[in-house]
């Protein structure tokens, strides 16, 4: 390693390089200071870009959550309507053995014909009630057999009726709106 002299020239030289080297370092910092930051997703963009798909991600939680609501809303709904309909089905189910044991009693004949008389009007109150609630009876006799509808507990040979048909009903078969409430137990021809 070659030594410098201490001469007023030589110190000039290296106060100068010195001074240089200070200036490049400065100027390197000040240009790390002012370079953009990259932001989150690695890419350099504005505050205002970032903030718009900030806003953007925002939206669409809300949209996601609004929709969300609403099928909770519409399925909360659906199960409401099933409950009350189930709830008015079990309902009318239970009081069809009542119905049941009606019209045997007006299917008797009757000394007391005030007795009868009485039991005649429940009968009609009680199907008067039955068709404001949207009950009706399931027609079976002469009807082709349908089995969602009747129940075939024994099938006969009449040639006067056509094949599948009903001939007889034991027990009416009542319906409420399309759903079934009772199967008609019922006799089919052929």
């Amino acid at each position: 390693m070659a030594k410098t002299k201490n001469t007023p020239d030589a110190k000039n030289v290296n106060t100068k390089k010195e001074s240089d080297e200070s200036k490049l370092i400065d100027d390197n910092i000040t240009d790390v200071d002012t370079a953009e930051v990259p932001n989150e997703t690695g890419s350099e963009s504005s505050p205002i870009e970032s903030l718009e798909n900030e806003l953007s991600a925002e939206r669409d939680k809300y949209l996601r959550l609004a929709a969300e609501y609403d099928n909770f809303r519409k399925r909360s709904a659906k199960e409401r309507e099933m409950i009350y309909s189930d709830a008015r089905t079990d309902a009318i189910s239970k009081l069809l053995p009542v119905y049941d044991n009606l019209e045997r009693a007006l299917k008797m004949e009757c000394a007391d014909e005030a007795y009868y008389k009485g039991v005649e009007m429940i009968m009609t109150q009680f199907t008067e009630v039955f068709n404001d609630m949207g009950v009706r009876v399931i027609p079976a006799v002469g009807e082709p057999f349908d089995p969602n509808r009747h129940n075939a507990v024994m099938s006969i040979v009449d040639p006067e009726l056509g094949e599948n048909i009903v001939a007889e009903e034991y027990q009416k078969g009542f319906i409420l709106g399309d759903r079934v409430i009772r199967f008609s137990t019922v006799v089919v021809a052929n």
